[in-house]
């Protein structure tokens, strides 16, 4: 894989290392994060914006699908914040393809749940209007933590990761679980829960009044009442046992019941009180964001597993500042891809390269017949390299860019006081004055308000200015003498049906344009194509 190099003068930021098993400092001193290495999150993620190619991509919808189920993880500026160096890349590959290993998965989807669960008991604990019961559930959370950092120490290893991200993990958590800190708080969060399940007592209720009691050895009527009446019973009988009430907030004759309980029993409420005094702040922060990353890569796993088991390639693709020759086979909108997938409808896939002295994809053909979904998957795939991800595909070298830029045609808004043309030239401008070498920029349709003449012209400078800066670009037009500009111009047109030229295949070919697109767009335009004219001949 081509990668960049990293500045070695440039200090390395590690967050979390200071809690290291709560007081052991040095632990697993090469990992700080499974996104990011051992240079860890870049101290302003939590303030970055979404991109703004990502509406005109579809990439937003694709986002929000892979984060929706995981909204308490707060995965959207993973997503937001595209990589700059090719090693940090390679880093998030070795992770995915771990990940992808049913062994190593299980591991860290049983530590996921296990976190799951304390995070579920400090929201309890948060919410529980009384001190006794917000105590217990904070002992809970501190439980969940322990059993799932002892389980993922004692068994990551076992699963045999290749990555350095998780091999580095394993050494970090075989240090923190054995450090006197984290192994004092698992002690005494056993202690504390073995001697309040120790607690035994009875309830005498007569009337409006509630008796506790310790427990005095009293036989167990309803054993025996059982054990009377198990000869009588004759064949199946309906169950009548009503499920009791697991909503997790105590009542006030509940809290008093409790309060008795405690009375009588008062050394091990004391100790539970002194335990949630001292471990409000048991959680270690680089297990907490490890929680938390990981969960990047499991997301997305789990959004493109479908469109693997529809037949669909996802592959690790070679990235690069200096890569121009790009290239990807069986390559696809992913977006559209979802939607087709869930409908079972088949998938058309698309291979496409440029090399030499060649930058750019000019793309014609007839409406409706894939070029704006080419378009958008060659931004996609360069998006989701910069991310580290899988991109959909059976094999892809692309261009590790420094930024992608889109222009799709907008609706007209009516608060707009300049024309949709005027609009058009603003923002192109804005593309071109920001665009370098290593930029990707994908247009379509642009100028299409305007007459032919003019979208010739219009298209011809913007398509020599990215000529000279050599940046990629997907360029959709109906104008197809752009489509032999220069050398760096290269020719994609959507195909038909030969035998029945209205029916569209969608596949993007790399061929001369026929000439017809811009006929074509304006019989659409005036209703004088085939369809239209029979439809109309015919009333």
């Amino acid at each position: 894989m081509a990668i960049s190099s990293i500045d070695k003068n440039q200090p390395q930021t590690e967050p979390g290392r200071e809690s290291a098993g709560r007081d052991g400092q040095g632990l697993g001193a090469d990992f700080a994060s499974v996104l990011f290495g051992p240079r860890g999150t870049p101290p302003d993620l939590e303030q970055v914006e979404a991109p703004e190619c990502l509406h005109d991509l579809n990439l937003d919808q694709v986002i929000g699908q892979i984060t929706g189920s995981r909204e308490g993880y707060r995965l959207l500026p993973f997503f937001w914040a595209p990589l700059d160096d090719g090693e940090t890349i390679a880093f998030r590959h070795e992770v995915l393809r771990d990940l992808e290993e049913a062994d190593v998965r299980r591991r860290i989807d049983a530590f996921a749940a296990g976190m799951g669960r304390m995070r579920a008991n400090l929201k309890r604990a948060a919410d529980a209007r009384y001190e006794k019961q917000r105590d217990t559930w904070l002992l809970q959370a501190v439980g969940c933590y322990c059993e799932a950092v002892k389980r993922l120490a004692a068994e990551l290893e076992e699963a045999g990761p290749a990555s350095a991200g998780l091999r580095s993990l394993g050494g970090y958590l075989d240090g923190f679980a054995r450090a006197p800190g984290f192994a004092d708080l698992d002690a005494e969060q056993q202690r504390v829960a073995a001697a309040l399940a120790a607690i035994d007592y009875t309830i005498e209720i007569r009337g409006d009044r509630v008796r506790v009691d310790s427990n005095r050895e009293e036989a167990d009527y309803g054993e025996e009442i059982h054990a009377s009446f198990e000869r009588f019973r004759q064949g199946k009988v309906d169950n009548y046992r009503f499920r009791y009430d697991r909503d997790p907030a105590m009542n006030h004759i509940e809290a008093q019941i409790l309060d008795l309980v405690a009375k009588l029993n008062p050394e091990p409420f004391a100790d539970l009180a002194a335990f949630r005094e001292r471990n409000t702040d048991f959680l270690d922060a680089t297990l907490e964001r490890l929680d938390r990353e990981v969960q990047f890569y499991l997301a997305y796993l789990d959004y493109i597993e479908p469109l693997r088991a529809a037949g669909l390639s996802f592959c690790e693709p070679e990235v690069g500042e200096e890569l121009k020759a790009v290239r990807a086979s069986d390559s696809f909108d992913l977006a559209l891809a979802t939607k087709l997938v869930g409908e079972g409808d088949p998938v058309i896939t698309n291979d496409w390269g440029l090399s030499g002295k060649e930058r750019i994809f000019v793309v014609s053909g007839p409406n409706q017949g894939g070029k704006t979904t080419f378009a958008r998957s060659f931004g996609q795939l360069h998006y989701l390299a910069r991310l580290g991800l899988g991109v959909p595909g059976r094999e892809a070298r692309l261009l590790l860019s420094d930024r992608i830029f889109t222009h799709f045609e907008r609706q007209e808004e009516h608060t707009n006081l300049s024309g949709k043309l005027e609009d058009d030239l603003v923002r192109v401008r804005a593309i071109l004055d920001a665009a370098t070498p290593r930029s990707v920029v994908v247009m379509n349709e642009s100028f299409s308000s305007t007459a032919l003449e003019d979208a010739r012209l219009l298209g011809r400078r913007v398509l020599e200015r990215l000529s000279e800066l050599e940046a990629l670009c997907v360029y959709v037009t109906f104008v197809d003498e752009l489509a032999s500009l220069n050398q760096r111009t290269v020719s994609l047109t959507s195909t038909v049906d030969p035998d029945d030229p209205a029916t569209r295949t969608f596949k993007v070919v790399r061929r001369p344009a026929d000439g017809r697109a811009y006929a074509i767009a304006i019989a659409e335009k005036y209703r004088l194509t085939y369809e239209q004219l029979t439809e109309r001949i015919g009333r």
